[in-house]
């Protein structure tokens, strides 16, 4: 039998995940990892998964991820978009749940840059008025 792979790559802050889909039986691991042992939190593991569920194919499908930069926020978050990426090569139907959702649209926040003179983005020097 033909096994064939969807992948789809996501991007958060300065996280990029880079996931495969095939046809299985739910296994799910990240950077050769349990998902429970990478993403320790509970709202971790859930945004990441969270595309698997709203398309329906949550214990139908494997996933492989490769995440690296950024952290586990960033991450979780990239992870998420890949698998809605994917997904959608998987199973075109799918892109109305997924888009209503919210998981194809790229999070576009950023870290603001520290400014010169300051102590960091926004925080200034102590004024003194005396």
């Amino acid at each position: 039998m033909d096994v064939l792979n969807y992948w789809g790559t996501g991007r958060r802050k300065n996280a990029v995940a880079r996931v495969l889909i095939r046809s299985g039986d739910g296994k799910i691991t990240i950077n050769d990892r349990e998902v429970d042992d990478y993403l320790p939190r509970f709202f971790w593991k859930s945004q990441a998964m969270e595309p698997l569920t709203v398309a329906g194919v949550e214990g139908k499908v494997d996933v492989l991820i490769n995440a690296h930069g950024g952290g586990l926020t960033g991450q979780s978050g990239a992870i998420r978009m890949g698998i809605a990426r994917a997904i959608l090569k998987l199973n075109p139907d799918a892109r109305p749940v997924l888009k209503k959702a919210g998981m194809l649209r790229r999070d576009s926040r950023m870290v603001e840059r520290k400014k010169f003179g300051q102590k960091g983005a926004r925080g200034k020097r102590q004024f003194s008025k005396r």
